[in-house]
């Protein structure tokens, strides 16, 4: 399994790279990417770079007390979801996105450890942890070598 580790310096870089991720042709093959991190890492960061590098224009907040927040574009659809505040994995049935885990939807969950047994098992897996003044973004999982591949330029 390749691993790449990508050093972010603040907040923009962050972005910068879930643009990058938004621009990997093998993006469209992701169908779930878990976001790990501890409160403030940088995860729903990231999420508003890869959604705005797309296309969305409004605000992207972690869905921290919706636990989803479903994005709309032209032939793929990105559900964001945040499990911080789950205590049972079987509260996320009632979410009823269950069939919507197939072609043409990406799944981007932040606390996915919340979910552990209700989730698929992730494509790639993204993790922010702090490194001096900013924070290092790890890619694993098994799409991870083909992603960061396309995001060399980072």
């Amino acid at each position: 399994m390749n691993v790449r580790d990508i050093f972010l310096a603040d907040a923009a870089a962050t972005e910068r790279a879930g643009a990058a991720l938004a621009g990997c042709a093998g993006l469209r093959e992701l169908r779930h990417l878990h976001l790990h991190g501890d409160l403030g890492a940088g995860k729903t960061t990231l999420v508003r770079g890869l959604l705005r590098a797309l296309g969305h224009q409004g605000t992207v907040r972690s869905p921290t007390y919706t636990l989803l927040e479903p994005y709309e574009f032209p032939g793929f659809t990105v559900l964001h979801f945040d499990l911080y505040r789950v205590a049972d994995p079987d509260e996320l049935e009632y979410l009823g996105v269950r069939e919507q885990s197939g072609e043409g939807s990406l799944w981007l969950v932040e606390w996915p450890d919340r979910g552990a047994g209700w989730l698929p098992a992730p494509d790639l897996v993204a993790t922010l942890v702090p490194d001096g003044d900013g924070r290092r973004l790890r890619l694993t999982g098994p799409r991870a070598e083909t992603i960061s591949r396309e995001m060399m330029d980072l």
